[in-house]
């Protein structure tokens, strides 16, 4: 017979080996090699953690008690598995996304970062999953007990003379403190822990299994032999309570997405959302396979073992009563691992939620003076960590030692799973309506969490003396209509499913009917947007405005939350993304929010975003504006869509024709000022060229030097009307198309000689800065007198008015395929941006203030140019005025 000490030894050495693999593969993730500890294979196994001493022993109880109810255990989490695995993917996209560490941590986001929120889920988490360790410990607690009776002991109760219960708790507590607060950030996989739960998955799978083809081929005879036992035993046959299956199902469904342990692994233990294609099918066999045998190990266990043996640990004792020792140890070993890899992860998830929800805000309300007072706020999270996973844990052993430990696993479990499942209508109203509001979410969850313990929870340690027999008889102060299992005189309704049909129903009712009475805040509604559309846009939620934030108290808050190095690291690299020297970027909207978003992996969404307004001063930015404008439904905002595209184009329209309105306004200006120019400017030579030829006509004494300075002034005055004449003809003749170019080949910088030339530039005129190389290997084939003429307006137009106090005017040649382009850019203070859109329309004048042509010049530089073949344009953003003249390929010639 296997003693007790052997037994201890053999626990201890298999916890030694549980810490050798997740040493090791905390190692292996430290150094990068990651590839099979982030498999599908490794991530299905650690759904396994669904698979506690309930399934591993409970199952077979159940079996022996009622029949093929079992099953409904294994069917919930298969048809979310297999029928909803978008919606799982769907949870674990906004928990990659939003960095959500914890079922409390998703709620609270998706609720406005409420942290009220967060502290009722935290509180029913705790609470829900007590009754959960407290059977682990039971379950390891029975079977130390079968060794040690060898393998007759019954239920043991919890006592002075048993401290079994109290070591294991404090040995799942110290690995659990070790291995799952190594890494500050909740949102960082523990890969230690994980692949310690893959290697448990398959120890109590072979366990299971072993013990089973033990009991079909080894004692029944066969498999037709055992199906025949079955058929013979009370087992075989067929009874359906339609109700509790039913209920059973919709609790297991709902407690494997609301459960911490479970939600810890399949959202915030997601290295890959693609997993999900082979955990959808393989979890379900894993479940198929854990259940295979449950039966067959039933029926034997009641036919071999003494009346009155606990059905609970068949798996143990029928090995055991066959004097199969080594198979009883193998067994024990798998059920030592259920409950050890439940508890460990529960403890990391509840503690975490602990921590991030209720310590660090009450640390923060506490130092009173922001979130970069003096403190270590790392110290202090793992600290509230590992505490939090201590009392954890004992709270399980509290709940194991008031409830008498004499509950069959199977109904403490249930207990479980129907406190957790309360969260299921605020999580799924989250996710999928944006009409959910916070004042909702709390309302249902403290109406179906207060009913969940008046009447299930309660009554469950009513042992305790908590709920007297005569409260649970006939009600609080005789109200008969009050008793905890027959609310509202209703009778006759199982226990468990009684709980569930009202604290869901007042759950889900007042959690609608509070949503729509209420209005979501503009954050709530964003989040909201975020949550139920995470497919379509998956980045941080909103950004930061208001308030002065310094980059050193950042610093300093990160660095204690983060550590120094990563907190150097991040904002190091935001430092080189934003261009800035050295490591302290600007607290620009985008990396406040991105720090928010890294600080939220380690102390929770609410906390980080409550952390950082603390030091920002101002909170997120304003969203009511947005908000306003969207719409609560598919339709509503397909409509909103094509009005906003109706009203887009119209604006634009009204754009275009009022832009077209201020172009004619002011060629109408123009023209008007074009006819009081030009009547000057013909008048003015005219009245020159008659005053003076009336001096020289009637002055017969006039001197020699007198006659010649008059006659001077009637010839300049004369080729003055006679260029503006030149200037309307040439322009009429070019808007007409009756031009005749004069084709020849000549180089560019020839063509620029006669300009500058012909510009007649004076002393301490525009200094020119040309590249003669460039010109030089540029051959044309147009009419080179009309491009002269461009670009002789385009100099003397830069003489005549850059207003530098060194005026330069740089002319670039650029060949490009298709075409050779010039620039001329002075260093003036360019053209207005109003002004710009009529400098090449007829009478615009470029410099009012200054005396010049009739504004001709541009709109003739134009002509020529499309005549040619090519273009001019204006250039901004050169830092003065700047023209550029396009010759198209065919006016260049190669360079020779």
């Amino acid at each position: 017979m296997t003693t007790l000490n052997a037994l201890v030894a053999v626990c201890l050495a298999y916890v030694l080996f549980l810490f050798v693999i997740a040493f090791v593969a905390e190692r292996r993730a430290m150094e990068g090699r990651v590839r099979w500890l982030r498999s599908p294979l490794v991530y299905t196994l650690s759904l396994s953690i669904y698979c506690t001493a309930w399934t591993f022993y409970g199952a077979v109880g159940a079996a022996a008690r009622t029949g093929l109810e079992y099953v409904t255990i294994y069917l919930g989490p298969s048809l979310v598995m297999l029928g909803w695995w978008w919606g799982v993917r769907k949870l674990v996209r906004i928990g990659r996304s939003q960095r959500v560490t914890s079922i409390a941590d998703l709620v609270s986001a998706r609720y406005g970062k409420s942290n009220t929120l967060a502290i009722l889920v935290t509180i029913l988490a705790v609470v829900g999953t007590t009754p959960y360790i407290a059977l682990q410990l039971q379950s390891v607690t029975l079977s130390f007990a079968v060794f040690s009776e060898g393998g007759q002991a019954l239920d043991p109760r919890p006592g002075p003379e048993n401290t079994t219960a109290f070591w294991v708790a404090v040995g799942l507590g110290l690995f659990t403190v070790i291995f799952g607060t190594r890494n500050l950030d909740a949102n960082e996989r523990h890969n230690g822990v994980v692949m310690a739960i893959a290697v448990e998955a398959v120890v109590k799978l072979i366990a299971l299994l072993s013990v089973g083809i033990f009991v079909v081929w080894g004692l029944s005879g066969g498999l037709a032999a055992t199906l025949e036992r079955i058929d013979a035993s009370e087992l075989g046959q067929w009874s359906v309570d339609g109700g509790r299956w039913a209920g059973i199902t919709f609790l297991s469904a709902a407690a494997f997405l609301c459960l911490p342990r479970i939600f810890q692994v399949l959202v915030v233990e997601a290295s890959d959302e693609s997993h999900l294609r082979v955990a959808s099918w393989a979890f379900p066999a894993y479940l198929l396979l854990m259940s295979l045998f449950v039966v067959p190990i039933a029926v034997v266990g009641l036919d071999l073992l003494p009346p009155g043996a606990n059905p609970d640990l068949f798996v143990l004792t029928v090995p055991l009563d066959q004097g199969q020792e080594g198979l009883a140890a193998l067994s024990f070993l798998g059920g030592f691992s259920s409950a050890t890899s439940m508890v460990i992860v529960a403890a990391i998830a509840l503690s975490t939620m602990v921590s991030n929800h209720i310590v660090m805000p009450v640390w923060l309300r506490l130092t009173g003076s922001g979130a970069s007072v003096s403190g270590d706020v790392r110290h202090v999270v793992l600290t509230a960590r590992r505490l939090s996973i201590a009392g954890v844990v004992m709270l399980g052993y509290l709940y194991y030692s008031l409830s008498g430990g004499g509950s069959a696993l199977a109904t403490i479990g249930l207990v479980s799973f129907a406190g957790v499942a309360q969260v299921l209508p605020a999580m799924l109203g989250g996710i999928f309506w944006r009409g959910a509001t916070r004042v909702g979410a709390l309302a249902g969850l403290v109406a179906g969490f207060s009913i969940w313990v008046y009447t299930l929870f309660l009554p469950s340690i009513g042992g305790a003396g908590v709920l007297s027999a005569a409260v649970l008889e006939a009600g609080p102060w005789g109200m008969g209509w009050l008793r905890p299992q027959a609310l509202f005189g209703i009778e006759g309704i199982d226990p468990l499913l009684h709980a569930i049909l009202w604290s869901m129903s007042f759950n889900a009712g007042i959690f609608f009917v509070a949503s729509v009475a209420s209005f979501p805040t503009p954050l709530e509604r964003l989040q909201g947007a975020q949550f139920v559309n995470v497919f379509q846009h998956s980045p941080g939620p909103r950004s930061w405005i208001g308030g002065v934030a310094q980059t050193e108290d950042l610093m300093i808050m990160a660095q204690r939350i983060l550590g120094a190095r990563d907190a150097m690291a991040l904002f190091r690299r935001e430092a080189r993304r934003q261009g800035v020297r050295g490591d302290l970027p600007e607290p620009t909207p985008e990396f406040l929010g991105a720090l928010e978003r890294e600080l939220a992996g380690s102390v929770g969404a609410a906390t980080a975003h409550a952390m950082v307004g603390q030091i920002v001063g101002g909170m997120s930015v304003s969203v009511e504006d947005l908000m306003a404008v969207a719409d609560e439904s598919a339709q509503l905002m397909e409509y909103s869509a094509r009005l906003e595209a109706q009203s887009e184009e119209l604006a634009l329209t009204a754009s275009q024709l009022r832009d077209a309105n201020r172009k004619l306004t002011r060629l109408s200006v123009q023209k008007d000022a074009f006819l009081s120019q030009i009547s000057h400017e013909l008048r003015t030579p005219m009245t020159s060229i008659r005053a003076f030829s009336e001096i020289l006509r009637d002055s017969e004494t006039l001197p020699a030097e007198e006659r010649s300075r008059f006659a001077s002034i009637i010839h300049d005055e004369a080729v003055r009307l006679t260029r503006l004449l030149d200037d309307l003809l040439d322009l009429s003749v070019l808007e007409n198309g009756q031009v005749n170019l004069n084709l020849r080949e000549g180089r560019l910088s020839e063509v620029l000689d006669r300009a500058v030339a012909a510009a007649s530039i004076g002393p301490g005129g525009i200094e020119l800065r040309r590249d003669r190389r460039a010109e030089d290997a540029v051959w044309l084939n147009t009419d080179l007198d009309r491009l002269a003429q461009v670009f002789i307006n385009l100099v003397s137009n830069a003489d005549k008015y850059c207003e530098a106090a060194h005026p330069v005017l740089q002319i670039r040649v650029a060949r490009e395929p298709g075409r050779v382009t010039v620039d001329f850019v002075d260093n003036g203070p360019g053209i207005s941006a109003e002004a710009r859109d009529t400098i090449f329309e007829k009478f615009s004048r470029i410099a009012e203030q200054k005396a010049g042509g009739a504004g001709l010049g541009l709109a003739i530089c134009r002509q020529i140019m499309t005549r040619l073949g090519g273009g001019i344009s204006y250039l901004p953003g050169q830092g003065g005025t700047a023209f550029r003249v396009e010759l198209a390929q065919e006016a260049a010639l190669a360079a020779q």
